[in-house]
């Protein structure tokens, strides 16, 4: 791990709080590095036996997380460091690092309560809260404390008040990292929405105008597949011929979402 990330400056705080408590609840703010940092500095650290399983809200992040640890690992994904999502897995008995979503984590304690074999449990990107994730963690500290005294938790969230969740933890440890602060430049459409015009063609629009007035990735938010799928239909043949269109959206092959997620090497992506 070459390239220092905010979140490299409370590992050594993170692990002490694990040795000490056994849980711990960790602050940093998007961009820190959290997510891909703090397993493996615990796998490297040896701060647990057996395997670290990291909870993540959705399957792309799931994905995108695994591989990523992986490369860094310079192996690939199912080695060392693997995957469980609903309708596919990728992990193999060398795993130790397993990232899985948040109902084959409830899935996983509910068929074993004592989590034989795992020696860690992160739950990330907490602060969106759902009822997997918050009946995960219940799960996960009823075993700890009737079963499981020597299973470690760590909860990582981005803006969540940490202190409610600490306190849920028996007073656990709070870790806080801070992040890196980049200015944002608003900018508002000169004119209103042609009357009638949908949503996509008004995205694309914007995206075709960003494209024009500026350098770089383009990234775009929207609702769903359906209307992913649309916009990139509307800018074929409107962008210059060095920018490239990459939908990323759950569904796609992996080998497409990671196309869409890696830099590009030439040229320009939205």
């Amino acid at each position: 791990m070459s390239d220092s990330l905010p979140v490299d400056t409370a590992l050594p705080a993170l692990l002490a709080a694990l040795g000490r408590e056994g849980r711990a609840v960790l602050e940093a703010p998007p961009g820190a590095g959290k997510t891909t940092r703090v397993p493996l500095a615990l796998l490297e650290g040896g701060a647990f036996e057996g395997r670290l399983v990291m909870l993540e809200p959705r399957r792309l992040a799931a994905r995108a997380a695994a591989a990523r640890m992986a490369e860094m690992l310079g192996e690939p994904v199912g080695r060392r460091v693997g995957f469980r999502i609903r309708g596919e897995t990728k992990v193999s008995p060398a795993t130790r690092i397993e990232v899985v979503t948040e109902g084959v984590l409830t899935r996983m304690i509910q068929s074993d309560p004592a989590l034989e074999g795992v020696g860690a449990v992160i739950f990330d990107e907490f602060h969106e809260r759902s009822l997997n994730a918050d009946l995960g963690l219940a799960l996960a500290w009823e075993a700890r404390g009737a079963l499981r005294p020597d299973l470690k938790l760590v909860v990582m969230s981005a803006t969540l008040d940490a202190a409610p969740v600490a306190a849920l933890l028996d007073a656990a440890p709070v870790i806080r990292a801070e992040g890196r602060a980049f200015e944002v430049e608003t900018r508002w459409a000169e004119t209103p929405p042609r009357p009638g015009a949908r949503l996509e063609e008004r995205v694309a629009e914007a995206v075709t105008r960003a494209v024009a007035e500026t350098e770089g990735g383009v990234l775009v938010f929207l609702p769903g597949e359906g209307e992913i799928r649309r916009v990139a239909r509307r800018l074929d043949g409107r962008l210059p011929a060095d920018c490239r269109v990459m939908p990323l959206y759950g569904a796609l092959p992996f080998a497409q979402q990671r196309a869409a997620i890696a830099p590009a090497r030439e040229g320009r992506k939205v």
